[in-house]
């Protein structure tokens, strides 16, 4: 089974940037989008074969989440179950017979980590949301978690360290998370692959440098190793600030 996670960063933006003509080529049982910024209905996405579904914010241009997928799943469920988190867009599950997958934006802490609090309690929100799918069915949970998670991770850790998205609250929600049973699929098979990312700010040429950050992730289900193939970083893929990010995976 292939699955694609992208932060696409504004669908509508994206498919003028050749986002349609990747997925037909990628060849993916289900794609995995993050930063929408659309609502259904605000554009035609043509992709045949796939079966689309939507969790956009209620604020127009902002955050959202969707999945299209080949395989129709038993149930589909947006959001947490944390109220607090409902209005963004940030979460969409889809239920599987053998497992769940969830496409998932964390909320970025925003300059000065002005956000971290809304930030901190996501997080405890969504590790309790995955731990109670993973008690009934094995999970995987892909998308643009906003945190490097070791200085690996990341092409400048130093003058970052205490930033938004490298900060030590995030890393240490990053590393409860795989204390619960989960897995960081890169890591598992590239333990020691440097300068490998996922997201490049568009300022200072920093895509042309590979001067990136590694915060786009498959997680997945500790039990779910043995069935791990591959994870690969689709750099050479344009159309957002992201890239996006393959897995295979032997279900």
């Amino acid at each position: 089974m292939r699955i694609v996670t992208w932060n696409v960063n504004g669908l509508r933006a994206c498919m003028g940037k050749g986002f349609l003509d990747f997925c037909r080529e990628v060849d993916a049982d289900a794609i995995c989008l993050q930063e929408t910024k659309m609502q259904p209905g605000q554009a035609d996405v043509p992709l045949e074969g796939y079966a689309q579904y939507w969790n956009s914010a209620e604020k127009k241009g902002y955050s959202g989440t969707a999945v299209f997928t080949r395989r129709e799943p038993l149930s589909v469920r947006k959001n947490i179950g944390a109220p607090q988190h409902e209005s963004e867009g940030r979460a969409l599950t889809l239920e599987f017979p053998d497992f769940y997958l969830v496409s998932e934006y964390s909320p970025n802490a925003q300059d000065g980590l002005a956000r971290i609090d809304f930030r901190m309690d996501f997080e405890d929100s969504f590790r309790a949301y995955l731990s109670s799918l993973d008690r009934e069915k094995p999970v995987i949970s892909c998308g643009d978690m906003n945190v490097a998670h070791q200085e690996i991770d990341l092409k400048n850790p130093g003058p970052n360290r205490g930033n938004a998205g490298f900060s030590d609250e995030e890393r240490g929600k990053f590393g409860e998370l795989l204390d619960a049973g989960f897995l960081d699929a890169f890591r598992c098979l590239y333990p020691e692959r440097a300068e490998a990312y996922t997201w490049w700010s568009y300022r200072t040429n920093a895509r042309a440098r590979n001067a990136g950050w590694r915060i786009d992730y498959f997680i997945l289900s500790e039990r779910l190793r043995p069935k791990l193939k591959d994870v690969q970083i689709l750099n050479e893929v344009y159309g957002s600030d992201h890239c996006p990010v393959l897995l295979e995976i032997d279900l």
